[in-house]
């Protein structure tokens, strides 16, 4: 449906009409036309009501009113198959999570340096977990890109060619496919490849998490803090540790 007779009243200033104006021009859909959302929500109804009565010592009240003190910061891929309070059959409160395309940790990204920060130092995890998992998307189109090369004039490579060069998910996804370049897995068969890069990458990851001021500050304090790297198998559901993990120095 759409709005009608909106006309802006109360706040005589232009830009704030303007917007308001913009505003009346839009559809509004009601939920009961996406059979999707309709179905999270009453799954939503569902599950809180049964969550309570099956974990007797367990409060959404008491949760609310209190601080977070998650022991583990999860750094996962955005991938839908891979929830990771559902394949660890967690509870709210017990991970504090960051998830992006290929479980990646950026050295100049804002977006998860700010959560390793706040996950340390604010909320004192004493474990931050790099999830990796099979069959990744992201992955898959480095090894692609790594495999049949689309160069730049500066020797870069484009991992999608279809998309702009500077697309957002081009920029992001650089750093892995330089490196799955540096791999030189022509000769495998692209299953194994696509393993190789993706235990590669988590171990990558774990090695920037590392070099992180946060993770140097905490490690300085004797601040007991460890990083870890697991990878996810969606054909088993069964999580695998890559026994890469770093800590204090004892």
């Amino acid at each position: 449906m759409h709005l009608k007779g909106c006309a802006h009243r109360g706040i005589g200033a232009n830009v704030m009409s303007n917007v308001a104006n913009r505003f009346c021009s839009l559809t509004l859909a009601s939920m009961s036309t996406h059979a999707a959302l309709t179905h999270l929500l009453s799954s939503n109804t569902q599950w809180a009501e049964k969550f309570e009565s099956a974990n007797p010592g367990f409060s959404f009240q008491k949760s609310a009113s209190e601080l977070q003190r998650p022991p583990v910061l999860w750094i996962g891929c955005s991938d839908s198959r891979v929830p990771e309070s559902v394949i660890t059959n967690a509870k709210p409160g017990d991970i504090f999570v960051h998830r992006n395309i290929a479980n990646q940790v950026h050295l100049d990204d804002d977006s998860a340096l700010s959560a390793l920060a706040f996950a340390v130092n604010s909320l004192g995890v004493e474990h931050v977990v790099v999830v990796g998992h099979s069959e990744c998307a992201g992955a898959k189109a480095c090894l692609d890109a790594a495999q049949n090369p689309s160069v730049n004039e500066d020797g870069s490579i484009t991992t999608i060619p279809s998309l702009p060069r500077d697309a957002p998910l081009n920029r992001w996804l650089a750093p892995l496919t330089g490196f799955v370049a540096s791999l030189q897995l022509s000769g495998k068969p692209t299953n194994e490849a696509l393993l190789v890069v993706v235990e590669g990458n988590i171990k990558m990851q774990v090695e920037n998490l590392c070099k992180t001021q946060t993770m140097s500050n905490a490690w300085a304090s004797k601040k007991k803090v460890w990083v870890h790297g697991w990878l996810y198998d969606l054909a088993t559901g069964r999580l695998k540790d890559l026994e890469v993990s770093r800590g204090p120095a004892s």
